[in-house]
Order: C-alpha cells, then structure tokens, then sequence
C-alpha cells in the first residue's frame, strides 16, 4: 500500500523540474544574500537563512499545490518563521520577504517571474543603497548639554538661538553640577543642517561663559520602520 502511495505522488512530479526549481531558489537566495550584505551589517546565520529560505518555502509549496488545504499549509510554514529576539531592521525584514516571495513563485512554477522580480528588486535596492536615498544627511537630532552659572535664571536663555539653527526645539531636564555652583541644561533639537553643528556650539559657548557644551547623538531604541 505504501509503495502504490508512493508511486502515485512521485507521478504528478518532474524530478528535473523539481531539480531545476531547487537550484533557481537557491541561486536566487544567493542573490538575496548578497544584495542584503551590500553596504549593510549582517551576521553568518541570518545570510544562511536567506539562502535556504526560499527552497524551503518551494518544498512546502510544491508538497501542498493542488491540495484544498494549501491555504492553511502556507499559513502554517510561514508561523514557522520567527523574527529573532534581537531588534531587527527594516532591511532584515524585506529581505526575509524577498526570500520568501522567490519560494512561492518557484513552488507554484513561475519560475520566469521569480527571475524577473528579482532582478528588478535587486537592482532597485542597489540603487537606492548606492544614491543614500532616505538617508538624513543635512537633518540631525542632537542632545544638547549646556553647562551654565548657577544664579542666572536659564528660561529661554538659548531659545532664539537654538531656533534659528532648529527645526524643533524643547528642554528635557535641568540639574544641578560641580557641588551646585553650574547648572546643566539637556535640550533635544533637530538641526536645520548639521555641517552648521560647530557654529552652533560656539555660539553657545559666547552665551553662557565657555562653560562645557556637549553635543551629542540621540539614544534611541526605536524600531527601524
């Protein structure tokens, strides 16, 4: 009985089409790789995943095409896919889609298709790489700590001044330094151009003495999306 079922299933399939579908989606996850290592931080795992991810979403394709439960099958090997606990970019993400769309077109057959949308994807994320495209390259967000004398009274002490050289502007928190003879005062602004970052500290520093003036990048923990 197990033979008949056997032959029956190794009937409705091509063992070169299979052999042909199998190595378009591993050279497509190759390409997948590496365009995702192009100018990016990666590490060895995530690029192996890319690489089989897409022959493993063809075998689950191609086991279940036809079938009424393709749906839930194709749910069920997509739950399978876990994003890592680690924060992951929006590069990671698309990638894994990316992977993921080549072994569904090669597991339903369209292997044609899988080539060209590759290609055309490949070439569009290289492009907007290469161009910076999105990139903030005038546009920053600074942690601004200004150290001042304890006895002047800080109220939009740098207001006129931090806004012409910002788009936005507020004070996050005041404290007192050095056994409570300075004041130190945290701003957060977004820089109109950030090449005009030095002008702006040493037009501070005119205003509050030369005291110490700290710039700095804003932690954040933000999701990249």
């Amino acid at each position: 009985m197990l033979d008949n079922v056997v032959k029956s299933s190794m009937a409705d399939l091509d063992v070169w089409q299979i052999v042909m579908y199998s190595g378009a989606s591993v050279l497509l996850g190759i390409l997948v790789a590496c365009v995702h290592m192009y100018r990016n931080t990666y590490s060895q795992s995530f690029i192996v995943t890319l690489t089989i991810l897409p022959i493993l979403v063809q075998s689950v394709i191609m086991l279940v095409n036809g079938n009424v439960g393709t749906g839930i099958a194709v749910l069920g090997a997509f739950s399978l896919i876990r994003f890592r606990s680690v924060a992951g970019g929006a590069r990671e993400i698309s990638s894994i889609f990316w992977s993921m769309g080549i072994g569904l077109a090669t597991g339903m057959g369209y292997l044609m298709y899988a080539l060209i949308f590759s290609a055309f994807v490949a070439l569009v994320l290289i492009i907007l790489t290469r161009t910076k495209f999105g990139s903030k390259s005038k546009v920053a967000e600074r942690s601004l700590r200004i150290s001042i004398p304890e006895d002047i009274d800080y109220a939009n002490l740098f207001d006129d001044l931090l806004q012409s050289y910002g788009y936005e502007i507020s004070l996050d928190q005041v404290r007192t330094t050095n056994m409570g003879s300075l004041m130190e005062l945290r701003y957060y602004i977004k820089l109109k151009n950030v090449d005009q970052e030095k002008e702006l500290i040493d037009a501070i520093r005119t205003k509050n003495g030369n005291l110490p003036v700290i710039s700095g990048r804003v932690s954040s923990i933000k999701a990249e999306l």
